[in-house]
């Protein structure tokens, strides 16, 4: 299936000269989001996945239907002050200044092995931040999976030695 057709590209959002990659056109043709999915968790089985990860927001509409095909758990990762238990937390830089992002600290057993999903690799802040939690935990990175990758980036640089699959690339 070419699932291009089903992103919507939206020119100059949210700022002149963006071409933004709209996936909600791909998510709302059940077959189109499913088959996507499905995608994932082939790869994810393959890799003996016991728990998926993902960043606000889109990572957990990606990551958790993977986790429920898995019959694994799902832990979500957010932004400082949004997790109600104890956290451990990373600081990341941004375009614009810096960022954090938090994980429950008993969100990963040591050993567990974790795929880590969003919906976008661009630059790579976000999931190599991710990456420093899932580890400092004591997960193993086993794979990371996204929808599309903008290879134009080279996010996958900061991403160097981990498992990375990519349903599209513009």
């Amino acid at each position: 299936m070419d699932l291009k057709q089903y992103v919507t590209i939206v020119p100059d959002y949210p700022k002149p000269g963006i071409q933004f990659k709209d996936i909600t056109t791909l998510m709302d043709k059940g077959e189109v989001y499913k088959y996507a999915t499905d995608k994932i968790v082939e790869y994810a089985r393959e890799r003996q996945i016991d728990l998926v990860v993902g960043p606000e927001a889109r990572g957990f509409i990606i990551g958790c239907p993977v986790a429920y095909a898995l019959e694994a758990g799902f832990a979500p990762v957010r932004k400082e002050g949004k997790l109600p238990r104890e956290v451990i937390k990373v600081e990341y830089g941004l375009e614009y200044g810096k960022d954090v992002l938090t994980i429950h600290k008993d969100a990963i057993l040591p050993g567990q092995r974790v795929l880590i999903t969003d919906d976008l690799l661009a630059t790579g802040g976000t999931i190599e931040a991710t990456i420093n939690l899932v580890e400092e935990l004591g997960g193993i990175v086993a794979g990371i999976a996204f929808l599309i990758e903008l290879s134009y980036l080279d996010g996958r640089k900061k991403l160097d030695g981990y498992d990375i699959m990519t349903l599209m690339k513009y």
